[in-house]
This record gives C-alpha cells, structure tokens and sequence, in this order.
C-alpha cells in the first residue's frame, strides 16, 4: 500500500517507501561505501527502523523521501526527497543511490523532481541540503542544482558529531537554477 504521491520523470518513479522496497534498503543501508556519508552502516533491524521512520515521516510531516524506482525495471535504487526529522536544521531535499546506479545521473533527475515538490508543492521558502565536507559526489550535485555553500550546520543527535555544511537555495533562486534542466 502506498500512501502519498507519486512523482514520475524521464527515467523514474519516486513514491513513498513500501514494503516491497525494503530488501533493497536493507542491502543498501549495509554497503560501507554507500553509507559513508548518512551515518554508516546499519545491521538489518536498524535498518528496518530507518525505513519505518522514512514511511512514517508521510503520515506524520505529510512528505518524506520517496523511493526512486526505475520505470523500465522496478528497481528500487535509492531514497531522495524532503526530510526534516525533529531538530534538523531545515527543510532538507536528501539524496541517496545505491553504489551500482551511481554516476547516470538518477539523483539529480530525481533532485530536480523532489525540488520542484518542496518549493511547489510544499510551498517551502528555502531548501538545504547537508552534506560532510568529503563527499564530493553530493557537493557536486548539490552546485549542479545550484545550491551554495553556506558553512557548517549541526544535525541533532546522535548525528551531532558528524561534520556537515549547508548547501541553500530558496525558491526564487530555484526559479532561475530550474532552467538549466529540460523543461525548466
């Protein structure tokens, strides 16, 4: 069952988490590489919990990250979308695809899609987007949509302690960084 929206693009469909999806996030939440940067490794039933959280974030903020699926197969091949868990900075669009569909450009199809939601949608003012200083793939994709670095932010806990800098744009900027993509 899915409750809440469905966003299609060129290449994908994003919608809220589903049962079905879990395997995935499951093999995706255990790759070392692939976790680096949100908060490491996650044994099966923490992940578990971090899937119920994303699907109970709809019901409970009414947005969460989507599930990014790809339209051709049904491979669920990551998570993206408006996040603000309590205590966050901000209004987050996040991002995360698994190691194997990294580099063709899903995230950022999917990025421009979840901003395009938040600043229409939503109607949010300003997005964020927190990234560690050394992930320089999200960095990348972070300016690619035209966010700028803002300086260093603090998550709550227990992810205090993890270094993070604020990438920003708010929704006039958008308006103008959304042209650069087909159909802005």
């Amino acid at each position: 069952m899915i409750n809440g929206p469905i966003l299609v693009t060129e290449r994908l469909i994003l919608r809220p988490p589903a049962a079905e999806d879990f395997e995935a996030f499951a093999a995706f939440s255990s790759d070392e590489e692939m976790t680096r940067f949100i908060g490491g490794v996650m044994q099966r039933g923490a992940a578990w919990r971090a899937w119920a959280t994303l699907a109970g974030a709809w019901h409970l903020r009414g947005f969460s990250m989507f599930s990014v699926v790809l339209r051709e197969s049904g491979d669920w091949i990551g998570r993206i979308g408006p996040w603000e868990p309590e205590g966050w900075p901000d209004k987050e669009i996040g991002w995360g695809i698994a190691p194997e569909y990294a580099g063709k450009g899903y995230a950022c199809e999917a990025a421009v899609a979840c901003m395009d939601y938040a600043f229409d949608l939503l109607g949010w003012e300003k997005v964020i987007h927190t990234i560690d200083p050394e992930n320089i793939a999200s960095i990348k994709l972070a300016e690619r949509l035209g966010s700028t670095n803002k300086g260093p932010t603090q998550l709550p806990p227990p992810l205090h302690e993890f270094r993070v800098d604020s990438y920003e744009q708010t929704r006039e900027e958008w308006q103008e960084n959304r042209k650069q993509f087909k159909g802005g």
